[in-house]
């Protein structure tokens, strides 16, 4: 017996899919969307944080924390920063429900894929008009 008939030779272990071969689905993408949903919520946080401590600072550091976030970069923080909240809350919804063990076929996926994308339009649109009206 020769040696190389005594060791069995290993083949190459595949390597994990990547993005020049992986082409990425809707489930996926929403799936990444979710988390840095939540860590955009978090620094977003930081901001109506900032706003509730500037109320109970004074009326000078409140005009200041009114100031930022009615300028248009503020409004534009707010809008993103509740976008995120309805798609994180959406996405949320849709994770419980794989989590029961609902919607794991792919026509499911992708139909509750596209509610969600669809649900987060509509609730955010829905928040700032009633926002402007009450405001």
């Amino acid at each position: 017996m020769s040696a190389s008939e005594a060791v069995p030779q290993k083949r190459p272990r595949p390597l994990s899919p990547h993005l020049q071969i992986y082409r990425p689905q809707i489930s996926s993408a929403l799936s990444i969307f979710h988390r840095i949903t939540g860590c955009a919520l978090a620094v977003g946080s930081v901001l109506l944080a900032w706003w509730v401590i500037a109320a109970a600072a004074g009326p000078a550091a409140f005009e200041n924390a009114q100031w930022f976030l009615g300028s248009w970069l503020g409004i534009l923080m707010l809008f993103g920063w509740s976008a995120a909240l309805f798609y994180h809350l959406c996405a949320g919804i849709r994770h419980l429900a794989w989590d029961a063990g609902y919607g794991y076929d792919l026509p499911t996926m992708q139909k509750t894929g596209y509610a969600v994308l669809i649900a987060t339009g509509v609730l955010t649109v829905l928040a700032w008009i009633v926002g402007l009206v009450v405001w």
